[in-house]
């Protein structure tokens, strides 16, 4: 996925989850947070951030905040909305015959539905974020509805749909995803059941830069 136009900044604070404040330049600007999680380790005074102008009416504030540059040097893609495209792309290219977004099963929306060979496919996405030590984490925060779309997929795999779980690595380098039980312990558990369920979970690595998101050819069994 590409991203139109891109403004280099310099984060200033954070009001609450949906605003920021930068400076571009000289000037002071309000901007979106395109992702609600906590990004604390990532959201520090003074770091580099990449905005975007989307450009679309009724508006109230002119950029999005879509990436943010560690202290490491790492550049980490933080919009919440590129996961699900990027995986999607990806997807495009594995010959699927059917494909289907926002999929309703049980009492959840999971991600995509896909049939090829007369099989069916039910996969959640997730958006790793967090990295400790070169490897990444899931969740930041804690996530009710994560636990829930695992306890779907757990319950789909036992229906015979080939169920996964793919964590899209938003940030280069990452080959490894692991559940952050010190966060979330309850996602921790059920990441767990799945895996013994037979529920198949993937990272899907990605590249990237201030104003793309690339996918990786192949994902990584986790």
């Amino acid at each position: 996925m590409i991203y139109e136009n891109i403004t280099k900044a310099k984060f200033i604070c954070r009001p609450n989850r949906f605003i920021a404040d930068v400076y571009i330049g000289e000037k002071r600007e309000r901007v979106h947070v395109k992702n609600t999680g906590r990004c604390k380790e990532l959201l520090i005074e003074g770091s580099t951030v990449y905005l975007t102008a989307p450009e679309s009416k009724g508006r109230k504030t002119k950029y999005d905040l879509v990436a943010v540059e560690k202290n490491n040097g790492l550049l980490v893609n933080i919009d919440s909305q590129a996961p699900n495209k990027v995986v999607r792309q990806w997807l495009e290219n594995k010959g699927f015959d059917n494909i289907v977004p926002e999929y309703t099963y049980g009492s959840s929306r999971i991600d995509f539905y896909m049939e090829k060979e007369e099989k069916r496919y039910l996969s959640e996405v997730k958006g790793c974020t967090l990295e400790v030590d070169g490897i990444g984490y899931f969740p930041d925060a804690p996530t009710e509805r994560g636990v829930k779309h695992i306890k779907e997929l757990i319950k789909a795999q036992s229906e015979g749909y080939i169920a996964s779980l793919i964590f899209a690595v938003q940030m280069d380098g990452i080959k490894e995803v692991l559940p952050n039980a010190k966060t979330h312990p309850e996602f921790a558990k059920v990441f767990k059941l799945a895996k013994e369920a037979g529920v198949h979970i993937y990272a899907l690595p990605c590249h990237i830069e201030p104003q793309s998101v690339t996918p990786a050819e192949d994902i990584i069994a986790l």
